[in-house]
Parts: structure tokens; sequence; C-alpha cells
């Protein structure tokens, strides 16, 4: 993974970047004849594995004495273009994922969910990185539904749902309980989601980028200001879906966030000419 990671960062100019899921489906596992961890297990094996890529990318050469990585004395060149390292994602909303988060990854990625759930993720991780002086990034999934209107917008998610392959969704009900709920304080992965949310695997539908342009417009700019930095956007109809967002909702974005900008500069200068009055 570390050498893919550096020719991939040189093929790319630097554009490359990791997302690291520390595994949840049981039955993967046991095809590959790998042993099956306990939920919090796995979390710090991957942040094991964060570690040694972070060491194998550093161009020095790497000694590590882990529970399930050793590596003695081993050295890349070329390092990759992107220094200290290319991009970390991990993914996982349990505990020990925040908690992981915290200190090895970058960015910090969470299933799609309310600004108010998100918030909550958002300061508690940003709370335990301070503690190791460091800093993240978040991203969320949502899944967009644009239409002209948001009764028509709602309309296509219900269809979804009730054109989605009963007995897929069910057994990935059943797999998913490897994942949040196989935690000891039940918090995490797909914890309360109910089926109709795992229609889009990572619960884009709870984000609520569903209805109108502008109400999409408008809910993306919530989310930056709660401390989002990233969206992973998915849709429908990726043969028009895709150019309509970026040619209809996201200047629509950017026009909403100069007016915030602007609004922001505005009440800090009243603040300046009041105390200096």
């Amino acid at each position: 993974m570390a050498k893919l990671g550096i020719t991939a960062d040189h093929l790319s100019g630097g554009r490359w970047a990791v997302n690291v899921v520390s595994g949840w489906f049981k039955d993967e596992f046991t095809a590959l004849g790998e042993p099956w961890l306990d939920h919090d297990e796995r979390y710090r094996r991957s942040e094991e594995f964060i570690r040694v890529l972070k060491g194998l990318w550093s161009g020095e050469p790497l000694t590590f004495k882990g529970d399930f990585y050793r590596i003695n004395q081993l050295a890349y060149q070329p390092t990759p273009i992107q220094r200290p390292h290319p991009p970390i994602f991990q993914g996982g909303n349990s505990t020990a994922a925040r908690q992981m988060a915290a200190r090895v990854s970058d960015w910090y990625f969470m299933n799609g969910g309310s600004p108010e759930v998100l918030k909550a993720q958002i300061d508690e991780v940003s709370a335990e990185a301070a503690k190791h002086g460091r800093k993240l990034k978040f991203a969320v999934n949502a899944f967009v539904i644009a239409r002209e209107t948001e009764a028509e917008a709602k309309a296509v998610q219900e269809e979804i749902v009730s054109l989605a392959d009963p007995e897929a969704l069910e057994g990935f009900a059943q797999a998913v309980k490897q994942a949040g709920l196989a935690t000891q304080d039940q918090l995490g992965m797909w914890s309360n989601s109910r089926k109709q949310d795992l229609v889009q695997p990572n619960d884009g539908f709870k984000t609520g980028l569903i209805g109108t342009r502008e109400q999409i417009a408008e809910r993306i700019v919530q989310l930056r200001e709660i401390g989002i930095d990233l969206v992973l956007v998915g849709v429908l109809n990726y043969d028009w879906e895709l150019a309509a967002f970026g040619e209809q909702i996201i200047p629509q974005v950017r026009a909403l966030e100069k007016q915030v900008l602007e609004t922001q500069s505005a009440s800090q200068q009243k603040i300046k000419d009041s105390v200096a009055a």
C-alpha cells in the first residue's frame, strides 16, 4: 500500500489520498482466512496500519514493533510528492473511530447525518485531537436529489427506497450489525440507521441534500458553517445529475458563501467602529 501510494502520488502530481476503513463485514474476513477481531481491536489494527504508512512515507528507515505489524529498518525512495505525506481519510463513527482519528488521521469521514449529529461529532473529535496537538478536517457522505420542487425530490427518494431489493437490503442490515451495534456503547456506523436509510449505504439520505437546488445550496453552506470541509456527493443518474450539480448548485453555493463572508466582514467592521467610538 505504501509503495502503491507513492507511485499514485507521483503519477497524479500530488493529487492522491487514501481512505482507511477498518473493516466490518465478517464474511470477507472469513473468506480471506483472516482472523475476525472485535470492533475496537479492528480500529487498533488500523491505527498501527496508518502509523506504518506514515513511517514508510517519511523516507527514513522505519522500525515498528506493533501487535499487528512489524517492520525492520525499511525505507522507500522516492518519497511521495505531498509532504509530510498524502492525506489520510478515515471512516467510522464509533468512539474507537473518533479517538483513532484524533490521534493519527488527517480527515475524519462521517456517515450522513443531521447538522446537529454531525456538529456533535466534529466538536468531540476536534477536542480529542487538540489533546494531541492536532487538527483534523471533516468530510461527510450525502446523497443529492435536486428537482424543481421539494415534493418532486422527496418522491424520487421514495421511489428509490421502494425499488430496493428486499433481500439485498436485509442482508446488508444484518451485516452492518458487526459495525456500530457491535460496540459496548452501540455508537457508530449504522447504529441508528433504519432500513430505508441503508438503501444509500452510508446514510446519505440523512444529510438532507434533497429538495430544490436553492435548498441544497443553502444546506451545503450550513454544513460548512458547522465545520464540514468536504461533501462526498452521490446521485442517482450520473449521466446528467453530476453535470447539473456542478453547473446549477455549486455556483449558488459560492454565491451564498460570498454573502456570508460579506455579512461577517460588515459585522466585524461595526464592532471595530463601536470600539473606536
